[in-house]
């Protein structure tokens, strides 16, 4: 069972990083219509989407106005030695 909760947030990561941008868990949900698992619900991409990001792929920004989250992806910021 849980490789099959990794292999769907690992396509889900794959996407994100693909399409880029602001991620929320209604756009999650809708990549997912695209994926092996197009029955996965809003509430699963939020729990994905806060599983990347506490595996360190993602970025959480919470709005305080909206009081929304919104996630992007995390850049590496890999520079020369020389």
């Amino acid at each position: 069972m849980a490789d099959l909760i990794n292999a769907r947030r690992d396509w889900l990561l794959a996407e994100i990083r693909t399409r880029r941008g602001i991620w929320t868990a209604i756009r999650a949900e809708q990549a997912y219509d695209r994926s092996p698992w197009p029955s996965t619900g809003r509430n699963t991409a939020r729990k994905d989407l806060k599983a990347l990001a506490a595996r360190g792929a993602l970025i959480a920004h919470d709005n305080e106005i909206t009081k929304r989250r919104t996630y992007t992806e995390r850049m590496l910021n890999l520079r020369s030695a020389a």
